[in-house]
């Protein structure tokens, strides 16, 4: 198995620079995501699946703010991060779906997608694990002297454990060059955030690490890209990280097999009411990128193409067997400490 080293992530990235480029990658996340229900449903899938639909301007304000060598950490719900940052809908389909076209070649699944080339680091199935994983890329860069930025893209349940507030504090003391970016879309699995957190904005912590909290609207992906930009820049140029908070909501349940019954009535209307695709269209709109009622005509074009990157994943074989033990490391005993790396 070889991780992806394909030019076509680090394209998809650049062409995020054009306005309805964002757009459309907002809109090929939301159909991924509807995509990969289905795949559940049809039994392509094993294992569980985290979608975070509606939470699309954040995945893509984030991409277009930073460097396709700057390192991003996230969690298991990170398919629409690794679209936006140029992992191809076939590269995540297919990992999802447990086949080689899949970005670490069908051994990873849905929690553990990766593309080096556009700084993905492997997604976290730990809650939280990724926060000190960024702060460790962010003094590699240091050491190495060069001025990339960390991003730790987390959720607001992961603010209440230890690696959160260990990492905070770290990356204050050393000046780290790492942005923690928190999702807060009201829910850490089941639980809603006042049931489990004192406080209601998470960015008031930041306060306790000597660092700038910054609450952001994360419906609104102008909004997430401004904010991050003044944050990657304050982190690029020395002065140290900062902790933003983006608010927004996931359409669905925690995972694939979760209907949220356990949400108030009538919150899923009033956050679909500011859909982040809406918001941005219409901006486009009034800036006459996108013509009145072109928002219909993009999201058809976009379904076809991934039902045609769907249509590929389906055809591509799974891993052969002997693919478990690649990339496996094994400590061997005895006084010479080495290790003993299997592969085919």
């Amino acid at each position: 198995m070889t991780i992806s080293n394909s030019n076509a992530p680090v394209a998809r990235r650049e062409a995020l620079k054009d306005r309805l480029e964002q757009l459309t990658r907002m809109i090929e996340i939301r159909s991924v995501e509807e995509r990969i229900q289905k795949l559940f449903a049809e039994g392509h899938v094993r294992g569980s699946t985290h979608l975070a639909n509606g939470q699309e301007a954040v995945s893509v304000g984030i991409a277009r703010s930073i460097d396709p060598d700057d390192i991003v950490t996230c969690t298991y719900r990170g398919h629409g991060h690794a679209l936006a940052l140029g992992v191809t809908p076939a590269a995540v389909l297919g990992e999802i779906c447990g086949r080689v076209i899949g970005c670490a070649g069908g051994l990873g699944g849905s929690m553990h997608l990766v593309e080096p080339s556009v700084g993905l680091l492997p997604t976290a199935a730990i809650i939280g694990a990724g926060l000190p994983i960024a702060c460790g890329a962010a003094m590699a860069a240091r050491a190495r002297g060069n001025d990339r930025v960390a991003v730790a893209i987390f959720g607001d349940g992961s603010a209440n454990i230890g690696a959160f507030h260990e990492s905070l504090n770290f990356a204050a003391i050393r000046k780290l060059p790492v942005v923690f970016v928190c999702e807060n879309n009201l829910y850490g699995e089941y639980t809603r955030i006042q049931l489990s957190t004192p406080v209601e904005d998470i960015a008031v912590r930041a306060a306790s690490y000597n660092m700038p909290g910054v609450i952001v609207d994360g419906q609104d992906a102008d909004k997430v890209a401004e904010a991050m930009a003044e944050a990657v820049a304050r982190a690029r140029r020395g002065d140290g990280p900062s902790l933003v908070e983006m608010k927004t909501y996931r359409y669905s349940g925690h995972s694939r097999s979760d209907p949220a019954t356990y949400r108030p009535a009538g919150e899923l209307d009033a956050w679909l009411k500011r859909d982040p695709i809406d918001i941005f269209a219409n901006r486009m709109v009034e800036e006459n990128i996108l013509a009145a009622g072109g928002l219909d005509k993009l999201k058809a074009e976009v379904r076809e193409a991934v039902e045609l990157a769907t249509a590929e994943v389906l055809q591509s074989p799974g891993p052969e067997l002997g693919e478990i033990m690649a990339h496996v490391g094994a400590y061997s005993g005895g006084g010479d400490q080495r290790w003993n790396f299997w592969s085919k």
